[in-house]
């Protein structure tokens, strides 16, 4: 029996996917007046933006995939996967509460705050034994991605608080962030059919 069941490959593949196709079709419904570079993904769901709907469906299904690929990821450590489910479950409320026209929104920053550093801290929690373990379930490829994001993270509060790139700089982290359960359920698959290929006899 697989720790890790196919489908899983689909459900953390789907979420790059409908990370970058929400913010590009809510900028396109902005038009020229939006500035991926310097303007953060917030903008693009905020009350009354163009675009507001299309983000808003992109980080509901960003959520859902998020949750279904930690069920699916028995391979994973629990602690890892419950963190995973809980960005899952950040993303759902980013889009419940989005951030309002004009301003800042406690709840708002408070939920994205919360979901970046539980889909920053998972690789780390899901590490689940030594070199017997698919690669990305190993420590030091976990702790590496761990501090790319959390890298990412501070890149984007200095290009906050300068004015610069920080649009740029968000939407490197986030697509990192729903970038790594595509890669570890791929290890873990990977890892089980050589495993299957090694114990049938010659």
């Amino acid at each position: 029996m697989r720790l890790v069941p196919k489908w899983a490959l689909l459900s953390s593949g789907c979420a790059p996917v409908v990370l970058v196709g929400g913010w590009t079709g809510a900028a396109l419904f902005e038009g020229p007046s939006y500035d991926p570079l310097t303007q953060t993904i917030s903008v693009l769901g905020a009350y009354g933006a163009p675009g507001f709907w299309v983000m808003t469906l992109a980080f509901v299904a960003l959520g859902l995939c998020h949750l279904l690929t930690a069920w699916g990821l028995r391979a994973a450590a629990t602690a890892g996967r419950a963190a995973l489910a809980g960005g899952g479950l950040a993303a759902l409320a980013v889009a419940a509460l989005p951030a309002p026209s004009s301003g800042g929104s406690l709840r708002h920053g408070a939920v994205t705050v919360v979901g970046f550093t539980l889909l920053a801290v998972w690789p780390v929690l899901a590490v689940n034994g030594g070199s017997a373990a698919p690669w990305a379930l190993r420590l030091a490829p976990s702790l590496a991605v761990t501090a790319l994001m959390a890298a990412g993270g501070a890149w984007f509060l200095v290009a906050m608080g300068r004015h610069g790139d920080a649009g740029f700089a968000e939407r490197v982290v986030t697509f990192v962030q729903s970038l790594w359960p595509l890669v570890v359920a791929a290890s873990c698959l990977r890892h089980a059919a050589v495993r299957d290929r090694t114990a049938v006899p010659g």
